[in-house]
């Protein structure tokens, strides 16, 4: 393996059940990892705490992935309160009137509002059960992420499969886009149906790439994060 790296074009997904697996995950990383998502799964665990132990103490760069959804006013507010923790990325839904309230929530505040556009874990079929208008669904994701970039939002996230077509999109100039749904070859796809490898992800126009499970399911996750950032390097 090369030299430690801090590479923040990895981010690393902490889905572990509670703020204290998380603190250990990030000590086995150590200074190869500058980067960290905190889910909704470890809300209830810990996860707001953590999320400032890393960023002020460790001086690490926190993704709060909260998918929020919801009226306007709630969803400014809960914004807000959140951008106060000086995080870096935040997520809400796609639809225009929550990126919006979500830019006004984090107005004053370098807090990125990024939107999602459809879930990497649902293909068409989920959509037809969720009663999402019939196409392909490539084509709603631009749909999606065009409408959240008109919104304001600082970026997207989407499937490493969109991420080249978003990219083109004349209002993605400035944008962020971030990827989960990344495994590197070889590795168990989990819940994932739209997946790409880390650097295929990065040369199709991400900006970041969210890898969780390859890292903390390893039997070693320092080798398996350096393994994916020596793999960004080949970009």
């Amino acid at each position: 393996m090369s030299a430690p790296s801090t590479d923040d074009r990895l981010i690393v997904a902490l889905d572990v059940p509670d703020a204290l697996s998380g603190l250990k995950l990030a000590e086995q990383l150590g200074d190869c990892v500058s980067f960290y998502k905190i889910g909704l799964g470890m809300l209830t665990g810990g996860g707001l705490a953590l999320a400032n132990e890393l960023k002020q103490e460790k001086g690490k760069r926190i993704f709060l992935d909260m998918k929020l959804f919801d009226i306007g006013a709630t969803v400014e507010n809960a914004v807000r309160g959140l951008a106060q923790f000086d995080l870096d990325f935040l997520t809400v839904h796609g639809d225009p009137h929550v990126v919006r309230a979500a830019k006004e929530g984090a107005a004053d505040k370098d807090l990125k509002i990024l939107a999602v556009t459809i879930l990497t874990s649902l293909d068409r079929a989920d959509l037809d059960a969720g009663l999402i208008k019939p196409g392909d669904v490539q084509e709603l994701v631009l749909e999606r992420a065009a409408r959240a970039f008109e919104a304001g939002a600082d970026g997207i996230i989407a499937s490493p499969q969109e991420a080249a077509l978003i990219r083109a999109l004349p209002a993605s100039k400035g944008r962020l886009i971030v990827t989960p749904g990344v495994r590197p070859a070889g590795a168990d796809l989990g819940d994932q149906k739209r997946v790409a490898t880390p650097a295929s992800a990065i040369a199709d126009g991400a900006d970041h790439i969210v890898v969780g499970r390859p890292i903390w399911k390893s039997p070693t996750p320092r080798d398996a994060a350096m393994a994916i950032l020596d793999e960004l390097k080949t970009v």
